[in-house]
């Protein structure tokens, strides 16, 4: 770490390629396209690299390059236009068979609006902590537990209605 806020490029590509799966998945679950993915990526990356120095706390790292992804994200987002609002989700077939239940499930997060959208990625599928996901996002965690409840209501209320929970657990949306 230290060598990469020295300035060596391979000691910085080394700590991106930690991070790299993680931060893929990341951009993958706010971003509607892989171009739109990768962009971000790039731009945060590039944007990292050319800030690692202000980094006081090393061991802060992954959350540190994963804040400024989601800010990457966002602004292209807006930048774009490309912001789905929850309200336009149709309505699926009640019986979807099992194998395409989990692809809708991304498809029902996809639709979120992009707050509830990041903490429910962040909880979920990068397993960060509330207090984790408070950092990240420059928000206390109130905000975060409260985007976390409006999300999994939302999230609900699209699942309830549209597909049979049967091999879902309910408590793990």
């Amino acid at each position: 770490m230290i060598k990469a806020q020295k300035g060596d490029k391979e000691a910085f590509c080394r700590l991106i390629k930690q991070v790299e799966p993680s931060l893929y998945r990341m951009a993958s679950s706010i971003m509607k396209s892989e171009q739109e993915c990768l962009d971000a990526a790039q731009e945060a990356v590039l944007k990292a690299y050319l800030s690692i120095g202000s980094l006081k706390s090393p061991q802060y790292f992954k959350t540190w390059i994963t804040r400024i992804l989601i800010r990457e994200c966002t602004r292209i987002l807006k930048e774009r236009k490309k912001v789905v609002h929850f309200d336009h989700v149709e309505a699926r077939e009640n019986h979807l068979p099992p194998h395409e239940q989990g692809d809708y499930v991304q498809e029902a997060i996809e639709m979120l609006e992009d707050d509830h959208r990041i903490v429910i990625t962040l909880y979920y599928f990068q397993d960060l902590s509330v207090k984790e996901i408070a950092k990240i996002i420059q928000q206390s965690e109130g905000t975060v537990k409260s985007r976390l409840s409006r999300a999994r209501k939302k999230l609900e209320k699209v699942m309830v209605r549209d597909i049979p929970l049967g091999g879902i657990r309910h408590e793990s949306i």
